[in-house]
């Protein structure tokens, strides 16, 4: 007896529709799995027959035979659990052949424990994004990832618990196990934030510095002694950042959701900010793994903050796998079976003393390492990473008036409010080129987009030559003076708007101006 259900591998962050195919033949019991199996799913014979066998159903002794097609793509994880149950139960004809049609028109998802329970699973928001994608009424999933799978509109969605309740399902006696849909704006609203840069006393141009990185999606550094505040600041980086659209959280979820981070309310819907530790390898950066590739830490910033905390301390072969993501926005890891791409479009936020002490520059304290000890603790970050980064910005120690200061600062509302304006500004010049903020121009945009005045010009003239700038740097000022025209709601760039992103190239100056 043959039979078949839908369920789906998960490539990246994408998932391609697996039929799973189960033929019973004659001889001795046996359960044999064909189509390119990992560990996982060669073990799903064990938890399906017990999970069989515990609710209460029969298992066939005969000879099963199990094939996922295609046969060419890898098939991992603990998700064909449940889809393998439901075609062997389809296959002993314990399902009659209006609950095979009935089960068909769905894809099924759901690791099952020995006793029947269905448990969660990895990739649930791009699985209901495949079935769809496919044709198909709906998908199966746990109770667990149904909120996830829900975000798909014009799909149903029917969680279980327990594969009697997927079986009920099949026979058409349990409808009330669909799940509603909500709408976008239920889902993304303006949650409160446990940070706000209203608790940052001081500060005043590294509030600025961020507002202005905010405001045009740039990479910043902030450089300044321990205990000045830049961990501080980066955390409520992401207060003042646009609220996230409907489009923005689902791509940030798909990539949650293939990691395995899932969320219980479904949605990602706060702006992500990942601070990985500098003993982090490269492939827990960037993604990879053995097997099939798994997202890094710059894709589960994706559309938020990724924060570098002692960029120094980080090995320079995992800071230089950074270079392509942040020019390019995403990620493309390829194994000898598979190549997969990982979006990340992050904004790098970065932190580091200016010395190895330190202390260079205090006002009050002196620093105690040699020239050559500085120039060798900042060659630590390449030349093309830092070229890559907007913004160098110092961040002095806080005066004494300032930290008892019983005012609070101004609030991140009032700062995204301005940030806000500003990328419609910014929406409005670039959108007819497939761009959002002033960070993704390229060359062309730069020559079309940042025209300076003759004074401008002057004042870069002189700072580009005295300094020895790259390529690269000179457009990076050119897009943060764009940015801060726009914070301006100036069309042109007038010398005041270069001098101040000028300003945020601090480490192009030499090592003894740190």
């Amino acid at each position: 007896m043959f039979a078949s259900t839908t369920a789906a591998s998960l490539i990246g962050v994408d998932a391609v529709p697996v039929s799973v195919e189960v033929d019973l033949g004659p001889g001795l019991q046996s359960f044999n799995v064909v189509g390119l199996p990992d560990g996982a799913v060669r073990e799903a014979r064990v938890r399906v027959k017990s999970a069989i066998v515990n609710a209460g159903l029969q298992w066939p002794m005969r000879r099963v035979s199990l094939n996922l097609a295609p046969a060419d793509i890898r098939k991992d994880g603990s998700a064909f659990d449940l889809p393998i149950a439901i075609a062997l139960l389809a296959a002993t004809e314990q399902l009659d052949e209006a609950s095979r049609t009935r089960i068909g028109r769905f894809m099924l998802a759901g690791e099952l424990s020995l006793d029947g329970e269905v448990r969660p699973v990895r990739g649930a928001l791009s699985i209901a994004i495949a079935a769809r994608d496919a044709g198909l009424a709906g998908v199966v999933v746990p109770r667990a990832n149904a909120a996830e799978a829900s975000l798909v509109a014009g799909l149903d969605v029917v969680a279980v618990e327990h594969l009697t309740e997927a079986l009920a399902f099949a026979r058409g006696r349990a409808d009330e196990l669909r799940v509603a849909r909500r709408t976008p704006e239920e889902l993304v609203s303006d949650l409160p934030s446990p940070f706000d840069m209203a608790d940052v006393r001081g500060q005043e141009q590294a509030k600025r510095a961020l507002e202005v990185a905010a405001a045009g999606g740039h990479n910043v550094l902030l450089v300044g002694p321990p205990g000045s505040g830049k961990t501080m600041l980066s955390k409520r980086l992401v207060t003042i950042l646009p609220t996230m659209s409907f489009d923005e959280a689902l791509e940030t979820t798909r990539v949650h959701s293939v990691a395995g981070l899932g969320q219980a309310a479904g949605l990602v819907a706060h702006r992500p900010f990942r601070a990985p530790h500098h003993t982090i390898s490269e492939v827990g950066l960037v993604g990879g793994g053995s097997g099939l590739p798994r997202p890094g830490e710059v894709s589960l910033a994706h559309n938020g903050v990724l924060f570098l905390d002692e960029l120094p301390e980080f090995r320079r072969s995992v800071l230089e796998v950074l270079r392509q993501p942040l020019e390019d926005g995403y990620v493309t890891v390829t194994r000898s079976l598979v190549s997969v791409r990982y979006p990340a479009n992050v904004m790098l936020v970065a932190s580091m003393n200016p010395c190895p002490c330190g202390f260079a520059g205090d006002r009050h304290r002196q620093c105690t390492d040699p020239p050559q000890a500085v120039a060798q603790y900042r060659n630590r970050i390449s030349g093309p990473l830092l070229d890559r980064i907007d913004l160098h910005v110092d961040v002095a120690a806080v005066r004494y008036d300032e930290l008892r200061g019983v005012e609070p600062g101004e609030p991140s509302r009032a700062i995204r409010e301005r940030v806000e304006t500003a990328r419609v500004r910014q929406r409005a010049r670039l959108e007819e080129r497939g761009m959002n903020c002033n960070a993704e121009m390229g060359a062309r945009e730069i020559r079309d987009l940042c025209p300076v005045d003759a004074a401008g010009h002057a004042l870069l003239e002189r700072v580009v030559d005295k300094l020895g700038m790259s390529a690269r740097a000179y457009a990076r000022i050119l897009k943060v003076a764009r940015t801060i025209a726009d914070l301006d709601a100036s069309e042109s760039l007038e010398v005041r708007h270069v001098a101040e992103a000028i300003q945020y190239r601090k480490l192009d100056r030499r090592p003894e101006g740190l």
